[in-house]
This record gives structure tokens, sequence and C-alpha cells, in this order.
């Protein structure tokens, strides 16, 4: 069979398989929630209100990141150009750990005064 003709059927395959996987949980968890007892219609998700902080350190740390690995690759690494590809993925992963780290901090140390003060 044609290589031009597999793809799109493969990946209209996947995208049932998906959609599919997807509604079939999503029922199985209604489910469960009814044979608990519970109604799925007024259950919502609980809020998230360092969710923003989260993403934006976050984000912050992976382009602290990304800007040294650049200063790096170009200074001390100016002879070897385009070798370098693993300090640009291990920079923003370290520097992203560190906001996501900094961001439970934060979040840890408002929990903890906010107990305190009951």
């Amino acid at each position: 069979m044609d290589e031009k003709v597999l793809i799109p059927i493969l990946i209209s395959l996947g995208l049932f398989a998906m959609v599919f996987g997807i509604v079939y949980l999503r029922n199985r968890e209604r489910m469960a929630m009814i044979e608990r007892g519970m109604d799925p219609r007024s259950y919502k998700a609980q809020p998230a209100p360092y969710q923003n902080l989260k993403w934006g350190l976050l984000l912050i740390g992976s382009g602290f990141g990304l800007f040294l690995a650049y200063l790096l690759d170009y200074t001390l690494f100016s002879s070897s150009r385009n070798e370098n590809e693993a300090i640009y993925f291990a920079l923003i992963a370290i520097f992203g750990g560190l906001g996501l780290v900094l961001s439970y901090r934060v979040e840890k140390k408002e929990l903890y005064n906010n107990d305190s003060k009951l």
C-alpha cells in the first residue's frame, strides 16, 4: 500500500480512538460518581488560585534559561556553534523547574500564613 494513503488513514483512526477514549473515560467517571451518591452535574473542579503564578514563574524561568543558554553558547562556546543544542534544553528545564519550586514555596508560605491566623 502506498505511504500517501496510509498516513491519512492512520491519522483518522488515531483521532477517532482519542475521541472515543475521552468520551468513554468521562462516562466511566460520571458513573463512578453516581455509584458513590454524588451528582455529576453539580460537581465542579476545585479552584486553583495560584495557577497564574505557577505558569508565570514557569515561563519566566524557561525564558531566563533560554537566554542564559544563548549567552553561554555564543560567549563560552563560540568556536563550536550549533553543536550545543543540549545546553538549551537543559537550562530551560533547570530554570523552569526552579520557577515551579519557587511557585510551590510561595503557595506553601501563603497557606501557612492563612492557617496560623485561624
